[in-house]
C-alpha cells in the first residue's frame, strides 16, 4: 500500500468549536477542505501531505488518513474486513502499534473490545504473511490505528499524529488549571490580533497565552518542538521529507519582534513557571514578565490586545472573591486600556456580568467539557458616538 503517494480522505480532528480556526490554518497551507464540521475538517491528500499538516497545525488534535471504508454489522464482520488490508506493507513485523476508536454499535459495550478486534485482525494478517507478530499496547508513540464505527458504517484510519497535536510540546510545567495550547491559539486567532502590535496577558498563570502569542508573532510552529509522529513508524517513511518540512519551519520563523508582549501574575511561582515554559519554546526573550497585581500591569501607549483568562469559580460558594476580581478587571479595562481591544475568557456567564462593560462579541468555545465564552470589549478613547447637539 503506497500510502505516502496515494490520495485518500484526510480527517483533521480538533476540540469542539475550534474548527473555524483550524480551517484558517489549513487553507493558509494551500489545502482546500472538502468538509468542515464542529470537531474537524476533511480534505484529500496523501500521507506525505500529513507530514506538513502535522508540523504546521496549531489548532488540531489528530491527522487521520483513511485506509478503508466498509460495512460491518458486528465484531466478526469488522474483523473479516480488517484482515483483508495489507497491514504487512504498513507495519513492520518487528514494530509496535496501538489502536484507538470512536464506536457506537449495538454489539459493542466497550470500545476496548472493538480495539481488541482491530488488533487481532492486524496481528493475524501480519503473522500469516510474515510468520511473526508485531507488538501492540496502549502507547501512542509508534504506529497508531484509529477505528471510527457508527452503527454498521466503519472507517479505519492511520493516525499519522500519534500523540495529540493539541499540546505543543514546550510546556514542561503545566501550572494551575492550564489552558490547552490549541485552545489558547484559537482564542488569540479569534481576537483577530494582527500579530504585529502590543499583546498583554495579565493573570498569565503558566504563560500559555503569552507564549502562543509570541509563537504566532514569530511564525514558529509546533513542529519545531517535536521529533516523533505516527507517520514516522509506517513502512515506506522517508525521513528526508520530514527534515525538509522541518527546515522550512526553521527558515520562515523570526527571531525578533518590534512590539511588546507582556505577561504578569501576582504569583512568583506562576511567573517562574511561565518563564521556564517560554524558555523551552524559545520565546522567553520576546516576553516581558512581571510579578504584580493585574491592575499594575504596564499598558504601553501603542494599542493592541489585552487578554484575561481568570478563574471561573466552577465550584459553588467561591464566587464572592471572584465577583470582586471580575469587577476590578472591568475597571482596569475601561480606565487604563483605552484604545485597546479587551478580551476575557471565562466559563462563568454570571461572573462575566460583573465586568460591567457591554461586550461587542461573545465568541463560543469549550474548555474541556465546560461551555465558555471569549468576551470582546472595544475600549474606545472617548465616547463611541458623538452626542446629539442641543437645541
Amino acid at each position: 500500500m503506497q500510502v505516502f503517494h496515494t490520495e485518500s480522505k484526510i480527517v483533521i480532528t480538533c476540540n469542539k468549536r475550534l474548527s473555524p480556526y483550524l480551517q484558517q490554518e489549513v487553507e493558509a497551507l494551500g489545502y482546500k477542505p472538502t468538509r468542515v464540521f464542529q470537531t474537524g475538517i476533511e480534505l484529500m491528500g496523501t500521507v506525505t501531505d500529513t507530514i506538513a499538516l502535522n508540523l504546521n497545525l496549531r489548532c488540531a488534535s489528530q491527522v487521520l488518513y483513511l485506509l478503508k471504508s466498509f460495512t460491518a454489522e458486528n465484531p466478526n464482520e469488522l474483523y473479516e474486513e480488517l484482515v483483508k488490508i495489507e497491514w504487512e506493507t504498513l507495519i513492520d513485523f518487528s514494530g509496535y502499534f496501538s489502536v484507538t476508536s470512536n464506536v457506537n454499535n449495538e454489539h459493542i459495550l466497550t470500545p476496548l473490545f472493538a480495539n481488541v478486534k482491530v488488533k487481532d485482525a492486524i496481528v493475524d494478517r501480519i503473522k500469516a504473511q510474515k510468520g511473526i507478530r508485531p507488538n501492540s499496547g496502549a502507547d501512542a508513540n509508534k504506529t497508531v490505528i484509529n477505528l471510527y464505527w457508527q452503527d454498521d458504517k466503519a472507517d479505519i484510519y492511520l493516525d499519522t499524529s500519534g500523540e495529540t497535536l493539541a499540546k505543543h510540546s514546550y510546556r514542561k510545567i503545566p501550572g494551575k488549571a492550564p489552558m490547552l495550547e490549541a485552545l489558547a491559539t484559537s482564542t488569540i486567532m479569534a481576537t483577530q490580533w494582527d500579530r504585529n502590535s502590543t499583546f498583554i496577558n495579565p493573570m498569565c498563570g503558566s504563560g500559555t497565552l503569552a507564549i502562543e502569542a509570541a509563537l504566532l508573532a514569530t511564525d514558529k510552529h509546533p513542529g519545531l518542538f517535536r521529533m516523533n509522529y505516527g507517520f514516522m513508524h509506517l513502512m515506506g517513511y522517508d525521513e528526508q521529507v520530514f527534515f525538509v518540512e522541518r527546515r522550512k519551519l526553521k527558515d520562515k520563523s523570526k527571531k525578533a519582534i518590534n512590539f511588546k508582549i507582556i505577561a504578569t501574575d501576582i504569583s512568583d511561582d506562576a511567573i517562574d513557571i511561565a518563564r521556564k515554559n517560554a524558555n523551552t519554546a524559545g520565546v522567553e526573550h520576546l516576553i516581558e514578565f512581571a510579578v504584580c497585581d493585574f491592575a499594575d500591569t504596564e499598558v504601553p501607549a501603542e494599542p493592541g490586545v489585552i487578554m484575561f483568562n481568570p478563574e471561573y469559580g466552577e465550584r459553588l460558594g467561591v464566587h464572592t472573591k471572584l465577583e470582586i476580581t471580575y469587577a476590578r478587571i472591568g475597571d482596569f479595562l475601561k480606565k487604563q486600556c483605552l484604545g485597546y481591544r479587551g478580551y476575557v475568557f471565562t466559563g462563568n456567564a454570571d461572573l462575566a456580568k460583573k465586568i460591567g462593560l457591554r461586550p461587542s462579541r461573545r465568541i463560543e468555545f469549550y474548555n474541556g467539557k465546560l461551555d465558555c465564552r471569549l468576551f470582546e470589549y472595544e475600549l474606545y478613547e472617548g465616547t463611541k458616538r458623538e452626542p446629539k447637539p442641543t437645541e
